[in-house]
């Protein structure tokens, strides 16, 4: 796939969750650098607005955050009505989002080229949703979805658009930021919200606080990140970072232990041993298990108990270099994610659907 990158070309990208804003902020500030034209949209979710503005990134507002899974569908409505007025004055060449409901719509009504980046299988709701409106859906290649003639798959993962060595070093400032030494061994544990549409009906570690008692009985620190209350008990072991500084203490940790997926990968990839539990699974996370090593995913009913023996048995194995041994195999085998997006985002051969208004 080629095509000129040459010409001026206008593309508008969506925001609705802090891990788009990492995944697009490259390719927003290479598009812009280049003499492109980049406009940023935004659902005003928690952190997302706080890392646009860590990171510069220009960006206008559309909807405010659905607090509720019944205030989903409303929120989602007006941030399509906010998208497709903005769309018409901004008069883009491509919209494109992660997920990308709102992007896959607004482009067939407008005729502009969509283009949705997912790594999310399970997503089946907003994948049906969006998916049959879209030019091009881009997925990692191990996505265990065939999604026809429309799926352009490449060798790298979400994460790599922002945590592959050219994009981040690690800032060792974080430290002092956690109140951790840099001597210290310290475990991150991220607690999910369970608020997503897919989050339904899922669940992950049966009790935090056993989790936290395990964990420090070893002799290493827990740092908790969530965005929800914690139980009294843990509430004083919650990181004390900023959001956009969670990357830099991953990259420092000893092990990370979680409920998110996204923080998983990002772990792995940035050669932290990765626990994860909860009962939803994905191509990415099998292929960092299976091929790599980096990742321990537990599913099942008893995922509380085993992934807590998973994290124990690697808090009491050797130091022995073994996890930056598996990183750079895996860094030697794939891409970096923003070169894909900034190459796909300014093709110009890319097909383009007519307008439907």
């Amino acid at each position: 796939m080629s095509g000129s990158e040459t010409e001026s070309r206008r593309v508008l990208l969506t925001f609705q969750h802090p891990g788009h804003v990492h995944f697009f902020k490259h390719a927003y500030r290479e598009l812009r650098a280049s003499n492109h034209e980049a406009a940023v949209v935004i659902r005003n979710e928690p952190v997302v607005a706080e890392l646009c503005e860590a990171y510069d990134i220009d960006y206008r507002v559309l909807s405010e955050a659905a607090d509720s899974l019944p205030s989903i569908t409303a929120a989602q409505l007006r941030f399509e009505v906010g998208l497709f007025r903005f769309a018409r004055k901004f008069s883009p060449e491509v919209i494109a989002a992660i997920g990308g409901v709102a992007a896959a719509h607004i482009s067939r009504l407008t005729g502009t080229r969509g283009i949705i980046f997912t790594d999310t299988e399970h997503a089946t709701l907003s994948n049906a949703l969006a998916f049959p409106f879209a030019d091009l859906i881009c997925t990692p290649s191990c996505y265990r979805d065939d999604l026809g003639f429309r799926q352009y798959r490449y060798d790298g993962y979400h994460e790599l658009a922002y945590l592959s060595p050219g994009r981040f070093s690690p800032d060792p400032s974080v430290l002092e930021s956690a109140g951790v030494d840099p001597e210290e061994r310290f475990v991150v544990l991220r607690l999910s919200s369970w608020d997503a549409l897919h989050d339904v009906g899922q669940g992950g570690f049966d009790d935090a606080v056993e989790v936290v008692e395990r964990l420090e009985s070893m002799g290493v620190r827990v740092l908790i990140v969530s965005s929800s209350p914690l139980p009294t008990e843990i509430e004083l072991r919650r990181a004390n970072v900023e959001p956009h500084q969670l990357h830099d203490l991953l990259a420092y940790a000893t092990l990370f232990v979680g409920e998110g997926a996204t923080t998983a990968t990002e772990s792995a990839v940035l050669g932290t041993p990765a626990v994860y539990v909860n009962t939803l699974s994905a191509g990415t996370l099998a292929e960092l298990e299976e091929r790599y090593g980096l990742l321990f995913g537990f599913q099942g009913p008893d995922r509380h108990r085993r992934g807590l023996e998973r994290a124990i048995e690697i808090l009491e194995g050797p130091d022995d270099g073994r996890w930056e041994r598996r990183r750079q195999r895996l860094l030697s085998e794939k891409c970096d994610t923003t070169e894909i997006v900034t190459h796909l985002l300014t093709d110009e051969q890319l097909p383009r659907q007519q307008a439907t208004i």
